[in-house]
């Protein structure tokens, strides 16, 4: 290795090295907090004042890191947080943590990654690591930022070690978080890979080193095109069992049994977070470039946009079969979060189910324990309280999130109707 990898491949082992995060959000804030438990001493930026502000003052604004656990580096000296992107200069890891959205045309959106790549440019000097965790195509380290700082003289292998390692955060995840994931890491060089490797290691259970960065990109983008792909098909069968009067539950219960073979999935409302519904859309957008088509992601997606609207037809018939018109009618929606036990609604199936019940003229509110109110075009909806007279006072409940706090039973009591996309109040009897 060279002189710079071999100091800090040290620093790491003794934890002198001072570790950068840029985007304290909910892969840059856990990944913070782990590596100051290991020992490193971290600084983090964010453009957001609020969240800088915040941090510096013991709150934490990610779900999966308590007051408690922020404040314990805190109190060591281990962590802080600034809005001043010139102080990145002294570190030697910077890891980039930042969101990786898609255009209205279905498009990478790299613009994040771009901002960053020029706030770590600014301040590169020789004897730094600089490693990429957003989600993104494959080919994005080495043709955007590894031109972009070379540009300032310094050479990825020899002055500086270029990685990427995806994030695989899941949020609300109690078993398994930043810590005990595996964690995928590969480098523009040999030497890229082992130093950023050497750096992680303390703080992470498992490593997984890969021969390139393009192979490590496309890791991440496999693992949740496979999750597509495998969702896009229970829903299929979801359709398939509504139209032969089979429970499709009961289908899939019953294939689960099989010791082999097989891998249990599970339809739903559609798909929502930021990984599942967006990353496969990265593979699709670069294998079109290279005059490919990706028919099973394409597919999947494709199934997977439409549950919304399956149930939302299923609510019709429910209200048909009771005497009523969808149109005038009250339906309260269980859960806008995109999963269960979390308040982040990105990309959330129920947002599409509000609107398209809305755009059939029903009178729709919400109740969700996790999200007590949230803005979409403009409007501002408020949850309602989950109680007798609520669900009384709906001609129909659809239960779009299975959050585990929320009274099934009271629900089965006192629904007139419920349309259950998650199968709860089987589950929770």
């Amino acid at each position: 290795m060279t002189l710079w990898a071999d100091k800090l491949v040290a620093k790491a082992e003794t934890r002198e090295a001072l570790f950068g995060i840029i985007g304290l959000g909910y892969v840059g804030l856990p990944l913070a907090v782990e590596l100051a438990n290991a020992g490193y001493r971290v600084l983090g930026f964010d453009v957001s004042e609020r969240v800088v502000e915040g941090l510096n003052g013991g709150v934490s604004h990610v779900k999966d890191i308590t007051d408690d656990q922020l404040n314990a580096v805190r109190s060591k000296g281990l962590f802080e947080a600034t809005t001043d992107g010139a102080k990145l200069a002294e570190c030697d890891a910077i890891s980039i943590c930042v969101p990786t959205p898609l255009s209205k045309f279905k498009d990478p959106d790299v613009s994040y990654i771009v901002a960053a790549t020029e706030t770590v440019k600014k301040v590169l000097r020789p004897g730094q690591a600089i490693i990429l965790e957003s989600t993104t195509y494959p080919g994005t380290t080495r043709e955007i930022m590894l031109p972009a700082l070379e540009a300032t003289g310094l050479k990825a292998g020899t002055d500086f070690f270029l990685a990427f390692s995806p994030e695989r955060v899941d949020p609300g995840n109690s078993i398994y978080q930043t810590k005990n994931t595996p964690k995928v890491v590969g480098g523009i060089t040999d030497d890229c890979r082992r130093v950023v490797a050497a750096l992680y290691q303390p703080a992470i259970d498992t490593l997984v080193e890969v021969t390139t960065t393009e192979a490590a990109e496309l890791v991440k983008l496999l693992e949740n095109t496979f999750r597509s792909v495998n969702i896009g098909l229970v829903n299929e069968m979801a359709i398939v069992c509504d139209k032969l009067g089979v429970d499709v539950w009961e289908v899939i219960e019953a294939a689960a049994t099989k010791p082999f073979g097989f891998m249990k999935f599970l339809p739903g409302p559609g798909l929502g977070g930021h990984c599942i519904p967006i990353d496969p859309h990265y593979l699709a957008w670069k294998m079109r470039g290279l005059n490919y088509k990706t028919r099973f992601i394409d597919l999947a997606g494709e199934l997977n946009t439409e549950m919304p609207l399956f149930w939302v037809r299923k609510v019709g018939d429910a209200l048909n079969d009771a005497g009523k018109a969808t149109r005038g009618s009250s339906v309260l929606i269980l859960g806008v979060a995109y999963k269960r036990d979390i308040e982040d609604i990105r990309e959330s199936p129920a947002l599409d189910i509000i609107k398209l019940l809305q755009g059939s003229g029903a009178k729709v509110s919400y109740h969700d324990p996790y999200v007590p109110e949230f803005a979409e075009d403009g409007h501002v909806a408020r949850s309602v309280p989950l109680t007798r007279e609520t669900l009384e006072a709906a001609d129909c409940v659809v239960v779009v999130t299975d959050h585990s706090n929320i009274d099934y039973g009271l629900v089965r009591r006192h629904a007139k109707a419920v349309v259950d996309t998650r199968n709860a109040l089987k589950r929770s009897r």
